[in-house]
Order: C-alpha cells, then structure tokens, then sequence
C-alpha cells in the first residue's frame, strides 16, 4: 500500500527510519516544527531549526526516496516568552515561500495561557495574510476539549481563515464531535506506550466515518513509531473494512488536505 504521514518529526529518527518508512510504502511525509525536547536559548537556535527544516531534512529524505514537507511557526511549549516569540515570528517570512513549506504548524495551545493565546492569534493572523494552511496542536498538559474551544473560536473569529483549510490535530474521543461540526480536517495521533493506539483509532473511525481525517505518527524523538500508521491501517484492514476505505484514511485524505498548497504533490 502507498501512505502519507501527515506528521512525523524526522529530524529526530534515523536513516533507518527512512529506509524502513520506503520499502514499507511512506513516500511522502510532512514535519510540523515543534518543541525539541528543551527550551531553545535564542531565537538564533529557530533560524538554524528552520534552515534544517527546509533545506537540510528535504535533501535527506529524497536519498530514501522520500518527498519532505514541513510547516513552520512558533510551538506553544515556547511561546510563553513574548520576547522571543516577536524575534521568531519576524524570522518566519524569510523562510515560509520556500519549497516544501505547507504553512503554519504546528501552532496552538499547550496550558491554555493568556500568552499562547496571543502568539495563535498573531500566528493565525499572519496565515490567514497569506491564505495558508494551518496545521494546530491541541493541549495534552491542560484541558484539551477547553483548549480545543478555545482554538476554534480564535480561529472562529479570524474570518479570513475557511475551518477547511485548518487540520486541529491530537484530536480524542471527546473532541472529535466538536471539530467535524465545526467544519475543520481533525487529525489523531499513534502512540506506543499511551495515548492513541492503532485500536482505538480505528473504533473512532468506525464511531465518526473517514471524512476529514488524517492519521499520524507524530514520531519524535522520544518513544514513537515511524511505521504506525502502517500498523494502524492493518488493524482497519483485520476488521473487515474495504481496501478502498483504508487507502482513503492513509493516503487519499492526507493527500486531499495537504494538496490545497499548489506546493505539495505526493509520491
């Protein structure tokens, strides 16, 4: 089978993760930017981060024969410092018309704060300038359908921004409902050892249907899997569902949202 991961952290795995991801089907993924573990110290360590992302990873996917796209922004683990979020966001211009950029991502709340709500808000502002996509974290630390909300109406009251164009990802259970009435692309995330399990992906996907959803490894650099969402599609297969169903989970639908920037084209 062909599959895309629509979120995989592949500054953090291996050339074997690569090799491994190839001959099993992953030709294409997208790298959101994100925490790195630590607080970085400057705002110097973002422009190395997002040289990296644009220009170093892409050229060491396509050895594996893997397309590399990335998203760019401020964390929300890292916004806390306004400071340093004015210094990265002037930063983000510099870098986001190059050619494997998506658009913004992955931005959101991470504590719900006063001051991650105002680094979205610029955020999404400066996306919705451009009309590009946006890629959103939801809270694992605080209250996530509170967080969840609280995205929506920001994103809400940015009327510039169509929900089409916006994936909320980490989505649960208790959010799912919430974000599909709300017109917004909502993607879950696998985990090995908590969180999401190819199981219980695979029982919303039988409570909330294939529409508008998007399945991830968020494979980082702490305990994750770079072929789960391969795992993930063979537990939809061992149920009984069509291989037509499967294949619009982990390739068609990933490919269909990403496909709204003129950029992307997948393997």
């Amino acid at each position: 089978m062909k599959a895309i991961d629509p979120h995989i952290h592949m500054i953090s795995r291996t050339t074997d993760d690569y090799m491994r991801m190839t001959i099993s089907g992953i030709h294409t993924v997208a790298e959101p930017a994100f925490w790195a573990g630590y607080d970085r110290a400057s705002a110097a360590c973002f422009r190395d981060y997002f040289h990296q992302l644009t220009v170093v990873e892409p050229a060491r996917a396509a050895r594996f024969g893997v397309k590399h796209y990335c998203w760019l922004g401020l964390n929300s683990k890292e916004s806390e410092d306004l400071k340093l979020a004015d210094e990265v966001l002037a930063m983000i211009p510099e870098f986001i018309d190059r050619p494997n950029v998506l658009g913004f991502g992955e931005i959101g709340l991470n504590k719900n704060s006063k001051n991650e709500m105002a680094v979205l808000e610029r955020q999404l502002a400066m996306a919705a300038e451009r009309n590009d996509l946006v890629l959103i974290h939801t809270p694992h630390l605080e209250d996530k359908l509170k967080g969840t909300r609280m995205i929506m109406d920001m994103i809400r009251n940015e009327s510039r921004l169509d929900p089409s164009r916006v994936l909320i990802d980490h989505a649960e259970e208790h959010t799912i409902g919430e974000i599909k009435d709300r017109g917004f692309w909502f993607g879950m995330t696998l985990y090995p050892n908590s969180k999401g399990s190819p199981e219980r992906a695979i029982d919303a996907v039988e409570i909330y249907g294939t529409e508008r959803l998007c399945i991830n490894s968020s494979g980082d650099w702490s305990v994750s899997d770079p072929l789960s969402i391969l795992k993930c599609a063979n537990e939809m297969r061992r149920r009984g569902h069509p291989e037509s169903a499967v294949n619009q989970v982990f390739y068609e639908n990933p490919k269909g949202f990403m496909g709204q920037c003129p950029k992307f084209v997948a393997n």
